[in-house]
């Protein structure tokens, strides 16, 4: 984690430097994953890219506010987070992160870590360049996580996909331990039956 943090100052002091080569890393590194988690805030992609576009202004304009106390992504989602609900709300919508399910029927799938107990039949095979039905297996993950409540989503790519931890998550999407890995097990869950069906029609 040390070093994680001391890699997250470097890359902040470079952006504060006006390092292009260190924007776009950044950028190559969050901007899809921060679009799917923005539209699930904001229920629409046309919006979810002006929030995205006007939060990367917000992190050129305030680096130098990064005071390197948590990861520099979670820095960025506080950020993203924020402007999405404020556009949510002028849309009139409200987004809440809470779901209160106990995480009924999840406990066969998943061991006390998190992990799937047994992979799927073919698992392996099914790289994110394999083609499945005219299209890759990235893809395919990438329509199902659409489709997730937004509470799922969101835990989904910040912790599954984004590696934030654990507590930082639950920071920011201001959830309690438990409900962040029921939610996350829901999600992963949901795309795993989706890949189980794709494995199904090979």
């Amino acid at each position: 984690m040390a070093e994680i943090e001391s890699d997250d100052r470097a890359l902040a002091l470079r952006l504060l430097t006006g390092d292009a080569e260190a924007f776009e890393l950044v950028y190559r590194r969050h901007n899809a994953a921060m679009l799917r988690f923005c539209a699930g805030i904001v229920r629409s992609r046309d919006l979810a890219e002006e929030v995205v576009q006007d939060t990367w202004v917000a992190v050129l304009g305030r680096i130098d506010l990064f005071e390197g106390r948590g990861s520099l992504a979670g820095w960025i989602y506080t950020i993203l987070i924020n402007k999405a609900r404020s556009r949510a709300r002028r849309e009139g919508r409200t987004v809440s992160f809470d779901d209160f399910g106990d995480g009924e029927g999840l406990a066969g799938a998943f061991d006390g870590r998190g992990h799937w107990r047994s992979m799927p039949e073919l698992w392996e095979d099914l790289t994110p360049e394999r083609h499945i039905e005219g299209r890759s297996v990235l893809q395919h993950v990438e329509a199902v996580i659409e489709t997730l409540p937004p509470a799922q989503r969101a835990v989904l790519i910040l912790r599954g996909q984004q590696e934030l931890d654990a507590s930082e998550v639950c920071a920011l999407l201001d959830i309690s331990e438990g409900n962040m890995r029921v939610l996350l097990h829901r999600a992963r869950l949901t795309v795993r039956n989706a890949l189980d069906q794709l494995n199904a029609a090979i």
